[in-house]
């Protein structure tokens, strides 16, 4: 009998990302999470899942319909926080790790904002840095975390929000859709 079961590499072109906006996909983030930093780093559940989960946007990236990767945004007065990133070990590298990046830039730009900033350990600071482009922030000391011997080093990326980026101004109809998907009338708007 011949297996019709085709393996998705992580260089495959069937990596999508995409906004949790359905309790399946956060349960697919949660438990990348609870992969990546409970089991492999030893950080306990009650640090890893916190009340910030509830405020937050929750981004996911799949290898066809595998998760792969995750994190999640939170959002202040002029910028937003990258946190919790996460990606399953076999598909850590910077295909995954770029297509999934600019999809969140793109979000977050498009929300309006022209800045995010991230936290992380010198070594995954050095490949933001390289590969996604972020900056050191400026006058900011490293924070230490109890069971973590490196700091956290603060880092900072510009973005340029889009002529469309989501304002004050935008069409009341585009408020009331769903988080990422303000192109698409939603099925509940009625037609004028």
């Amino acid at each position: 009998m011949q297996n019709n079961v085709r393996t998705i590499v992580p260089s495959h072109n069937q990596i999508r990302t995409e906004v949790v906006t359905t309790y399946e996909q956060l349960m697919h983030a949660y438990a990348i999470r609870a992969i990546c930093f409970m089991e492999e780093h030893g950080v306990p559940a009650r640090h890893e899942f916190d009340g910030n989960d509830y405020q937050a946007t929750h981004m996911i990236v799949y290898a066809g319909d595998e998760p792969v990767g995750t994190l999640r945004i939170r959002w202040f007065k002029d910028f937003a926080k990258l946190e919790r990133t996460a990606f399953r070990e076999a598909y850590r590298n910077t295909h995954v790790l770029k297509a999934f990046a600019y999809f969140v830039f793109d979000h977050v730009a498009r929300k309006g904002y022209d800045k995010v900033i991230t936290h992380a350990q010198p070594k995954y600071a050095r490949l933001w840095r390289i590969i996604l482009g972020f900056k050191n922030a400026e006058g900011k000391a490293p924070v230490y975390f109890d069971g973590h011997p490196e700091p956290y080093l603060e880092l900072v990326k510009e973005l340029t929000p889009p002529l469309n980026a989501i304002s004050a101004s935008t069409d009341t109809a585009v408020l009331f859709r769903t988080e990422g998907f303000w192109d698409a009338p939603s099925e509940y708007e009625a037609v004028a």
